[in-house]
């Protein structure tokens, strides 16, 4: 087996928020990296470019995920690929056919490309959306997203990341790829790009005035730098297989409110449930303990929050001077 200093892989999306850590990471550990973006010129991929070891060891590709063609020519001669791009949105028409028709491109581009391992990063939405679980039991591997639930519900996105990682195992196996996946949840931290994402304006919401009030839900999260090891380290541990969920903590939005207040007490964060009738909504049970037993170890979610503000901050989307 080559040295990860001999090493190419691809990274689909790669200026994403979960990608743009994997390419970091991945670059910091001597890959040489070939990231698909739409535009390579496009000044929101600018940040690619300033990571540690891009002049040398970063390609962007352009390519589109359903342009198989472009796919296919970035993967070529790659050891392994990471395909993390996808479309966050809960419009069905832009959200579906890229998630389930791209994924199955990158796949069978992998193939003919005789790549080694493909990582896919699929979601917890995948797997715990459905009626009828035991709200005791505790979500692990082996659990899987209702799509007839997802679909009346109109939770879109969390029906394009359940086919698309149906057809993710239908594909690999049908074409001899090694296919591992790591599911995450809500994914917060520091970002590299310059644009807010979907699951930082979560939390950004609460610290400007926008949400009024929280919900009465709960949500689990994991910190991004978490999520790009739990990659690599999937992708390099040679035992690794099937399915991990990525999640360090499940909190009602209370809680999180709570954590926000303590640190950040001078932004305008709300302080009463938009739910006060109803009882309050219990967290759901989550097991991180396949990626423990690989070695990761998992941030706080009080750190999380705090690197995820202060990040804003560092980035201009949220006022520093409400700190005064």
């Amino acid at each position: 087996m080559p040295s990860v200093s001999c090493k190419t892989v691809c990274v689909t999306g790669a200026g994403g928020f979960i990608a743009s850590w994997i390419v970091k990471l991945l670059l910091q550990k001597g890959y040489t990296v070939r990231g698909t973006v739409r535009n390579p010129d496009d000044p929101k991929n600018s940040h690619l470019r300033e990571l540690e070891g891009a002049k040398k060891r970063l390609i962007l590709c352009k390519a589109d995920l359903l342009d198989y063609g472009s796919l296919r020519e970035a993967i070529n001669w790659c050891d392994g690929v990471f395909h993390t791009a996808s479309p966050v949105t809960d419009d069905p028409e832009v959200v579906v056919a890229p998630a389930v028709n791209g994924t199955k491109n990158v796949i069978i581009a992998a193939a003919e490309a005789k790549v080694g391992r493909v990582v896919f990063t699929s979601s917890i939405g995948a797997v715990y959306m459905d009626p009828n679980r035991d709200p005791d039991k505790v979500i692990d591997e082996s659990c899987w997203s209702n799509l007839d639930f997802c679909k009346n519900t109109k939770n879109w996105y969390c029906y394009a990341k359940a086919v698309a990682e149906q057809a993710a195992w239908e594909v690999a196996k049908k074409r001899g790829v090694e296919l591992v996946v790591v599911n995450p949840v809500m994914v917060l931290g520091p970002l590299l790009q310059p644009t807010i994402n979907a699951t930082t304006i979560h939390i950004l919401k609460h610290l400007t005035g926008a949400a009024k009030t929280y919900s009465n839900s709960v949500q689990a999260y994991v910190h991004v730098k978490d999520v790009a090891l739990a990659h690599i380290l999937v992708y390099e541990t040679p035992s690794a297989s099937g399915r991990y969920l990525c999640v360090e903590n499940s909190l009602h939005r209370g809680e999180v409110v709570e954590i926000l207040t303590k640190f950040f007490p001078k932004y305008p964060i709300p302080t009463k449930c938009s739910d006060e009738t109803n009882p309050r909504a219990k967290p759901y049970k989550f097991t991180n303990q396949k990626l423990k037993d690989l070695g990761l170890e998992f941030t706080p979610v009080k750190q999380c929050l705090y690197d995820t503000v202060k990040s804003l901050q560092e980035k201009g989307h949220l006022p520093i001077h409400s700190m005064l």
